[in-house]
């Protein structure tokens, strides 16, 4: 008779439940035959079940023993399924007993010792598990915290075979692990410090609306006038994540193999700055196997890049999407995956190949033909999705050698979350957390303009040939900038200052 063992398998950020099924044969040639659509990793889990039984002085099953993964058709990736396959085999010897199947998980990598290595996408396996209502999961130890992240379940942090055959006899049992809260990790101040950025009050301004907002914003600017510096500084302005935008964060972290092991759920916002000569597949995730990419790792958080018109056309034109929607699809003959992709884009750039074409100090050596290849390496539709445009200047040495220091991270961090914590109100019950994620449709409900400023809009309009996108992300940026001077109305002041963040080319 077969035996049946609950385990998972992960499929983008999801996980779904896989069936370990064992029979044998106590006749013909011992060995182990594994069906079910396995990958090379899986396949090799034949060789590390049978040294970690026999290296735990458990016996393993004579005669030729077949496991079958099932459901059948779906591809089945990476080393989770060792521990499951080793208790199948140890049922099917009945050196354990499992009443209930249905209600207990197994995940884990064997050692060749029987010790239990870690593996990846461990959150999103609890979080399934939670759904479908099985309340006992198995996984490596060094799993455990990040497991219990997810409330409601017997977690069971496993360090090797014996240990799981003991708990299973009534020897020595398993405590269940309850160490991890949102409440136990504390929230890391970035390095960057708004203080010691010298002058720039207008790029400074316009990053305190990015950030109450989660809105885009491209910075232009002569070499070394602080543009990399500002942006990096941007992630200490941001809010403290919620525990949901934290456990979104962390799932995401932990199906990429990127989650640090001392540290289960993170809490600080993702700053994610990729070089320019990264891959479209880098930006956006996939891979034979898709994989998140730096969109998706910079979820919730801030993904910087800089040297924005250095990076290949057909790179930038891959944003669209993801800045549109929040999401990312990602397709592949397996099938196709969404991955979540709710950043704030900050890109810094020279306005010409030398760099110095809006400088009034330095000669632009470029040619007109020049600098307008070297700007149209962004397209129009991808520039209309970013809302703030703003100029950085070269600052003069006046700025550069003052004492006092300006506004720290910490002072405009509370305005910032004053804002938030507007939105929050005001998006009660939807699936908004920021303004600029709002539809067209909300717009309508959440930004009502009085006649003075539905007419300067037009006039706006009119004059910079605005888009449909265009005029509405402009409302959008107003309502940011009336939440963080905690008015309920949208005014013509803010509409005018939302303005003046639009290209001047437009």
């Amino acid at each position: 008779m077969s035996v049946r063992i609950l385990s998972a398998a992960i499929i983008g950020l999801d996980a779904i439940p896989v069936e370990v099924e064992a029979d044998n044969s106590p006749h013909g040639t011992p060995n182990m035959y594994i069906v079910g659509l396995a990958d090379k990793a899986v396949d090799e889990s034949k060789s590390r079940v049978r040294s970690a039984i026999k290296n735990s002085d458990l016996e393993f099953p004579r005669g030729n023993i077949t496991i079958n993964l099932a459901p059948a058709d779906l591809k089945k990736v990476g080393a989770y399924y060792d521990l499951p396959i080793a208790v199948a085999c140890l049922l099917k010897t009945e050196q354990i007993k499992l009443a209930d199947f249905s209600n207990n998980l197994f995940v884990g990598e064997l050692s060749l010792d029987g010790s239990l290595r870690p593996v990846n996408g461990i959150l999103s396996i609890a979080d399934m598990c939670k759904t479908r209502g099985i309340r006992n999961i198995f996984v490596p130890q060094d799993n455990a915290s990040e497991a219990s992240l997810i409330g409601g379940l017997n977690v069971f942090g496993v360090n090797d075979l014996k240990q799981l055959v003991s708990h299973f006899k009534n020897e020595n049992q398993i405590s269940c692990h309850f160490g991890s809260n949102y409440h136990d990790f504390s929230f890391e101040p970035p390095v960057a410090d708004m203080a010691y950025i010298k002058g720039q009050e207008q790029a400074k301004r316009a990053l305190e609306i990015a950030a109450a907002g989660s809105h885009n914003i491209l910075m232009s600017g002569p070499p070394g006038s602080g543009k990399t510096l500002l942006a990096k500084a941007a992630v200490s302005i941001l809010p403290q994540m919620s525990l949901i935008e934290s456990l979104e964060v962390t799932k995401i972290y932990s199906a990429a193999g990127l989650l640090p092991a001392v540290k289960p759920l993170i809490i600080n916002r993702p700053f994610r700055s990729p070089h320019h000569t990264a891959s479209g597949v880098a930006l956006v995730g996939g891979g034979a196997w898709p994989r998140p990419g730096e969109i998706s790792l910079a979820h919730r958080g801030v993904l910087f890049l800089d040297e924005f018109l250095e990076f290949p056309k057909n790179v930038l034109e891959n944003l669209r999407q993801p800045l549109e929607d929040g999401v990312i699809a990602v397709s592949r003959v397996a099938g196709t995956l969404n991955f979540p992709a709710k950043f704030m884009l900050i890109a810094a750039t020279n306005p010409c190949p030398c760099g110095f074409y809006s400088d009034p100090d330095k000669v632009c050596t470029c040619n007109i033909a020049q600098i307008m290849k070297y700007q149209k390496r962004a397209s129009g539709p991808l520039l209309d999705r970013i809302d703030l445009h703003v100029e950085v200047p070269r600052l003069n040495f006046n700025k550069l050698e003052e004492v006092n220091l300006s506004e720290n991270s910490d002072i405009i961090r509370s305005r910032v979350q004053e804002a938030r914590n507007w939105q929050a109100d005001r998006f009660k019950g939807t699936n908004i957390i920021n303004n600029s994620e709002m539809s067209s449709k909300q717009l309508g409900d959440y930004c009502l303009l009085d006649n003075s400023s539905k007419i300067i809009l037009r006039q706006a309009a009119e004059k910079l040939h605005l888009s449909p996108r265009a005029y509405y992300r402009i409302i959008k940026v107003a309502r940011t900038i009336a939440d963080l001077a905690g008015s309920e109305k949208i005014l013509i002041e803010h509409i005018a200052e939302s303005l003046q963040y639009r290209p001047k080319t437009e």
